[in-house]
C-alpha cells in the first residue's frame, strides 16, 4: 500500500507539473506599427566645421535624405538642405569657411554629381557634365583642393581630377585608360595607388609616380591575393595596404616608397577592414571585421598606447572620424537592437556627448531583439555563419513562423547592426536566421571564393540548410518557413522557388536578378573595371559559360514556381533593371500561384523614401500574414473555392 500510494503521489506530481507547463504564459511583447519602426532616424555623416564647433550630418527624418548641421555639444540641429525628391548626402565642409560639399542623384539612378552650397545658400553643381558620374575622393594635405573621380570622358572609365578651391578650377591629373581604380594620394601629390581586378579574390596594387608617369607593380604573386591601399604616410616615404597574400584573412603592410622594401604591420584571425591616420599622424584608426561586426581599435602613435574608449555595453563603436585638430571626434554607435547615433568624444578629458537619438522614442528597445551569431553544419559538411533573431512571444507553446533572410553581393555579409525592416517581421512574430551562405566576405578567402561558378548550387543548398538548424528550435513551426532577400539576396529567394521549389512555402523576392544572361550583360558602363572579375566569379555571359548562366536563372525555370511570390523593385534601378522583376512577375502568374508586385516610379537599387519603404515593408508583412503564418488556413480556403 506504501509504494502504491508513492507511485500515486508521482503520478499526481507530474501531472500538476505538466498542467503547469501547459499553463507558462506567453512573454508579453509590444507590437509596433511599420510607420513606427520607419520613424527610427537613419542619421550618417558627422564632419567637423573649420572650428569643430559643428558636424554636418545627413538624415531621413522629413522621409528623404538631407543635410543638418549641429553643434558639438548637442541640441537641436539646423536644415541646411530641403529635397523632397532625391537623396542628399553630406561631404564636408570647406577646410576653411563653411561653404559645404554635398552628393546627390536623380531617384535612385545612381549618376551622382558633386555641389557646392555657398555661405549665401546658393547651390553650384560643380561636376556638370550631363550623364557623367562623379564622386568625391579626398582632400589635398594643403587644403587648397579636393579631388574627384568623373567618367565624363569615357563612361566606362574613372578619371582623377583636382579642384582647386580658390577660383573652382578643376584639371585631371591622372586619366584611366587601362581600367584601373584609383584608390589614394600622397600628401605631396607625387604618388597615387591604382588597383586592377582580376577576378573578384584576385588583384593587383600599382603605384603610379604623376610626375615621371611611371607605374609600379606593387603585388606581384602567385595564386589568389587581394589587395587595397590603406594610406600613404604623412612623411611620404610608406605606403600601407592591406591583403591576404598568403593567409585566410587580411592584414597589414607597409611599402617603403624608396626602397621597395615591404613590412608586414599588423594581422589578426579575423579581416583587417581599413586602417588610417589622423590628419597630423598622431592617432591611426583600425578596423576590423569580426564576426559579422567591426571592432575599431585607436592607437596613439606618439606614445604607442592604445586610446581608451568608451563602453558602451552591447552596443559598439562602428565607426570614427577624428578631428583636423586630433582634439575631439565624431563616433558613430549602434547595435542590433539600436540605430547607429553620433556621439562626440574629447580627447584630452575623456569625455563624450551624446548627439542624436535614432531610435523612435514610442519604442521600448527591451520590445526589440538582439542578434545572435550562430553556426550550423550544411550539406557537405561546410560550417555556415548566420545571424538569427529569435522572437520574444516564441514558446514551445507558441511556436513561430521563420524566414530565411539572403544578404546581397554575390559576396556581401549579414552582420549584427540594426534593421528596421528585420526588427519589424521579429516584433511581428518570424523568426529570421540572416545566412552568411558559402561566397560570403568576412569568413576567410576560402570560404569567399567557395561558390565561384557554383551560384544557385552550394549557396542555395546553404540557404536551404539553415532549415535545419530552424528544426532544432521547439519553438519553430517548421511547416512555415519562408525566404526573403534583396539583390543577389533576391537571386536566391528566385532560385530557391525555381530551382528547389519545395524548400521555402514563401518568397520575398526585393530587387533580384532573375536573368543573369541579361544583367551580366547589361551592367552599368561605369562597372567597367570590375566587369571582368565579375565574369570571372559569375561566368561570361558571351561564352559557353552562358550555358550554366541559363541553367540557374529563375526566368528560363519559372514554370517551376508553386509557392506564393512577392516582388519589389526600383524603376531607376541600374543594376537589375525593372524588365527582371516584370518578366518573372508575368511568368509566375502563368502558374496561377499567389503574386504581388510592388513598383516604384522613383527609386532605384534600394528604396530610400520612407512613405516608399512603409508601403513596400508593410505589404512585405500583409503577405507574410497571408500565405506564411496563416497558411493552412488559406490552403483550405483555396481547396474550398477550386
Amino acid at each position: 500500500m506504501k509504494n502504491l500510494s508513492i507511485i500515486i503521489s508521482l503520478f499526481l506530481l507530474i501531472g500538476c507539473t505538466k498542467k503547469e507547463e501547459k499553463q507558462i504564459e506567453i512573454p508579453k511583447v509590444e507590437s509596433y506599427t511599420i510607420e513606427q519602426f520607419f520613424d527610427n532616424l537613419s542619421v550618417g555623416g558627422g564632419y567637423f566645421s573649420p572650428d569643430e564647433s559643428k558636424l554636418l550630418i545627413h538624415h531621413n527624418k522629413t522621409g528623404i535624405y538631407n543635410i543638418y548641421e549641429m553643434s558639438v555639444e548637442g541640441g537641436e540641429e539646423s536644415p541646411i538642405t530641403e529635397s523632397d525628391s532625391s537623396s542628399i548626402f553630406a561631404i564636408s565642409y570647406f577646410p576653411n569657411d563653411e561653404r559645404i560639399l554635398f552628393s546627390m542623384d536623380n531617384n535612385g539612378d545612381e549618376i551622382s554629381h558633386i555641389y557646392m552650397r555657398d555661405l549665401e545658400g546658393a547651390i553650384t553643381d560643380l561636376t556638370p557634365a550631363e550623364g557623367a558620374k562623379a564622386s568625391f575622393a579626398g582632400w589635398a594635405y594643403d587644403l587648397k583642393c579636393f579631388y574627384y573621380l568623373t567618367n565624363e570622358r569615357d563612361p566606362k572609365y574613372f578619371d582623377l581630377y583636382e579642384l582647386q578651391l580658390s577660383d573652382l578650377s578643376s584639371k585631371k591629373i591622372y586619366e584611366n585608360k587601362d581600367g584601373m581604380s584609383f584608390s589614394g594620394i600622397s600628401d605631396n601629390k607625387k604618388f597615387i595607388t591604382l588597383q586592377k581586378s582580376n577576378t573578384t579574390s584576385d588583384n593587383d596594387l600599382y603605384l603610379y609616380d604623376l610626375g615621371k608617369k611611371e607605374l609600379t607593380h606593387i603585388s606581384e604573386h602567385e595564386g589568389s591575393a587581394t589587395y587595397s591601399a590603406a594610406e600613404f604616410s604623412r612623411d611620404n616615404q610608406k605606403l600601407y595596404y592591406l591583403t591576404d597574400e598568403g593567409a585566410e584573412f587580411t592584414y597589414l603592410m607597409a611599402y617603403d616608397l624608396n626602397t621597395g622594401e615591404k613590412t608586414k604591420i599588423l594581422d589578426s584571425d579575423w579581416d583587417i577592414s581599413y586602417a588610417y591616420f589622423s590628419y597630423s599622424g598622431k592617432f591611426r584608426v583600425v578596423g576590423k571585421n569580426e564576426d559579422a561586426k567591426t571592432t575599431i581599435t585607436i592607437t596613439n602613435m606618439e606614445s604607442g598606447e592604445k586610446v581608451e574608449l568608451p563602453d558602451f555595453g552591447n552596443i559598439d563603436i562602428k565607426g570614427v572620424n577624428i578631428s583636423r585638430s586630433e582634439k575631439a571626434m565624431r563616433m558613430t554607435v549602434g547595435s542590433s537592437k539600436s540605430p547607429n547615433d553620433l556621439y562626440y568624444y574629447n580627447f584630452e578629458s575623456g569625455e563624450f556627448t551624446r548627439l542624436t537619438n535614432s531610435l523612435n522614442p514610442e519604442i521600448n528597445e527591451n520590445d526589440l531583439v538582439e542578434a545572435e551569431v550562430v553556426r550550423y553544419e550544411s550539406f557537405d559538411g561546410t560550417q555556415i555563419p548566420a545571424i538569427y533573431y529569435k522572437p520574444i512571444q516564441a514558446t514551445e507553446d507558441n511556436k513561430v513562423p521563420a524566414l530565411v533572410w539572403v544578404h546581397g553581393g554575390p559576396g556581401g555579409q549579414s552582420r549584427t547592426g540594426f534593421s528596421s525592416l528585420i526588427q519589424y517581421l521579429v516584433n511581428h512574430g518570424y523568426a529570421i536566421i540572416a545566412v552568411n551562405n558559402r561566397g560570403s566576405s568576412g569568413y576567410g578567402k576560402t570560404f569567399y571564393q567557395m561558390d565561384d561558378q557554383n551560384h544557385g548550387e552550394g549557396d542555395l543548398m546553404d540557404c536551404i540548410k539553415a532549415k535545419d538548424f530552424l528544426a532544432q528550435q521547439n519553438y519553430i513551426d517548421t511547416s512555415k518557413i519562408g525566404i526573403i532577400g534583396g539583390s543577389y539576396g533576391g537571386y536566391m529567394v528566385m532560385a530557391a522557388l525555381t530551382l528547389e521549389p519545395e524548400a521555402f512555402d514563401v518568397g520575398v523576392n526585393i530587387f533580384g536578378v532573375t536573368n543573369w544572361l541579361r544583367t551580366l550583360k547589361s551592367i552599368p558602363p561605369y562597372w567597367e573595371s570590375f566587369r571582368e572579375a565579375l565574369y570571372a566569379e559569375m561566368g561570361n555571359p558571351f561564352t559557353e559559360d552562358s550555358i550554366r548562366l541559363r541553367k540557374i536563372s529563375p526566368l528560363f525555370n519559372a514554370e517551376n514556381i508553386v509557392k506564393p511570390l512577392m516582388v519589389l523593385q526600383g524603376a531607376n534601378d541600374p543594376r537589375v533593371l525593372q524588365v527582371e522583376s516584370d518578366e518573372i512577375v508575368e511568368a509566375a502568374r502563368a502558374n496561377e500561384v499567389p503574386v504581388e508586385y510592388v513598383l516604384f516610379e522613383d527609386e532605384g537599387h534600394g528604396f530610400l523614401k520612407k512613405e516608399n519603404q512603409i508601403e513596400a515593408y508593410g505589404k512585405i508583412l500583409d503577405f507574410l500574414d497571408q500565405y506564411l503564418s496563416k497558411k493552412d488556413e488559406y490552403n483550405k480556403n483555396n481547396i474550398k473555392n477550386s
